[in-house]
């Protein structure tokens, strides 16, 4: 094996790695800059009748819209120590079952995306918060609006459950 083969195939071994993590961050991104210049806030738009509608609204609070009052810059100091944590374990696990891999590189991509929302508390004074825009419900019942990185986070963390319950 020559020199260039092996620095492409450890080249191929980390976008296998980190493909899924990318991915997350490239969808997750364009498709809150696609919300953010083609709907106005609180408008929405459907897609599957009123079922799946996508609608733009800001979440300056943590999953599920739980408010943090005036901790916002402490929630997004406390998100990256978490999203370092893990990179550092899906680094560890980089060899192990490719539903630990996929699954923390999903969870890792998730992170990212929001962190990069997030971490515009750091830049400006009116941090509006992260955008969701993904309105799933019936007249009746509405969950609550996500996005493409808290799909990838709660994908990713099926994927893990996955490996844990049914694999040895």
């Amino acid at each position: 094996l020559s020199v260039v083969s092996i620095v492409n195939q450890h080249q191929l071994k980390l976008l296998r790695i980190y493909f899924p993590t990318i991915l997350v961050i490239i969808i997750d991104q364009a498709s809150k800059l696609w919300v953010k210049n083609n709907l106005p806030q609180w408008e929405s738009l459907n897609i599957l009748g009123s079922f799946l509608r996508f609608t733009h609204v800001k979440n300056p609070g943590i999953a599920f819209g739980i408010p943090v009052g005036n901790f916002t810059m402490i929630v997004a100091i406390l998100s990256i120590i978490a999203t370092i944590f893990i990179a550092y374990l899906h680094w560890q696990e980089r060899n192990n079952h490719p539903l630990i891999v996929i699954g923390l590189g999903l969870i890792l991509g998730g992170a990212i995306g929001n962190l990069i929302d997030r971490s515009s508390v750091f830049f400006t004074q009116h941090y509006t918060g992260v955008v969701d825009f993904i309105d799933i419900g019936t007249a009746g019942f509405r969950w609550y609006t996500f996005n493409i990185a808290d799909s990838a986070v709660t994908i990713g963390i099926i994927f893990y459950l996955m490996h844990s319950l049914f694999t040895n």
